[in-house]
């Protein structure tokens, strides 16, 4: 237990800071895109991490992949340490300018969009592995192919929004946020076709995974670069996001909706999150009308 609170601390530590890194080397106008790359990195870490360290683990037991990972972020911290630069131009970096940056409406209509996001893709996700099997009929062996699909697809979406969301961002996001719920939506109606099933956990991958990079260069362009607070408040809805998506999918799985609980609690946070996406996306616009 001990070992999983040091490792989350050193997770979100990472996450707060190395976003920062990345937004602020790319600037501002290409934040999206540096957090497509970083979420990327993750997203194919996880492809090729999990099958790999499995394999690892039943020929060295299931301490050798944890003492490689050890020695891994050993070299990558050395890594990081040489190579990246002094921070020496950073604006007001102390409490006070960093809670400042809090005070923005825009920050945490962010902050509840990431949250219902995530949630909403992990209230079904979190029990993939069950209802593929027992709702779709598909044997065991089936679904690390399927997760293996969704980390793909998660991928791609990272990729692309990565790409579209310097420039467009809402005409990204919403139709992304639209798209998961559609998916949630079929996955409640269709999932008893195994392969129907599989490809709809796929799609869940892609159109879920599009908003992660957007909504972080969101952060960014509203708090501004170098922002160490705003940054670990988003990771923070991240995880809240998870959390809560994972209890409320729970609770749908062993409620009278049974096996189509998960998707439909994921689909009802999925439509909700339309909601902040709207404001968001109408105050822009206010904004840009203002300018002009």
């Amino acid at each position: 237990m001990v070992g999983r609170f040091a490792e989350a601390l050193g997770n979100g530590t990472f996450w707060a800071v190395g976003a920062v890194v990345a937004t602020a080397a790319a600037g501002p106008a290409a934040s999206t895109r540096a957090m497509g790359v970083m979420v990327g990195g993750v997203t194919l870490s996880s492809i090729v991490g999990v099958p790999l360290g499995t394999a690892a683990g039943q020929v060295a037991g299931w301490q050798g992949p944890f003492w490689a990972l050890a020695l891994l972020a050993l070299a990558a911290a050395a890594v990081i340490a040489r190579r990246l630069p002094a921070d020496t131009g950073r604006a007001d970096s102390s409490l006070r300018g960093e809670l400042g940056t809090l005070k923005h409406p825009r920050l945490w209509l962010i902050y509840l969009a990431i949250a219902l996001v995530q949630g909403g893709m992990m209230a079904f996700y979190s029990y993939v592995a069950p209802l593929l099997t027992e709702r779709a009929h598909l044997t065991s062996a089936i679904v690390p192919l399927a997760m293996l699909g969704y980390g793909l697809g998660a991928l791609v979406g990272t990729t692309f929004g990565g790409r579209r969301g310097d420039d467009r961002p809402y005409a990204t996001l919403i139709p992304a946020a639209a798209g998961t719920a559609a998916v949630l939506a079929a996955t409640t109606l269709r999932a008893p076709h195994s392969v129907i099933a599989v490809v709809l956990v796929v799609l869940l991958g892609a159109t879920g995974m599009t908003t992660n990079p957007i909504l972080v260069g969101e952060v960014v362009r509203t708090a501004g670069a170098g922002r160490a607070l705003p940054m670990a408040l988003a990771t923070s809805a991240f995880q809240v996001g998870i959390a809560v998506g994972s209890w409320f999918g729970g609770l749908a799985l062993t409620s009278a909706l049974d096996l189509k609980g998960p998707s439909l609690a994921g689909l009802a946070l999925a439509l909700i999150a339309l909601l902040p996406l709207g404001l968001l996306a109408a105050s822009q616009r206010k904004a840009a009308s203002a300018r002009s």
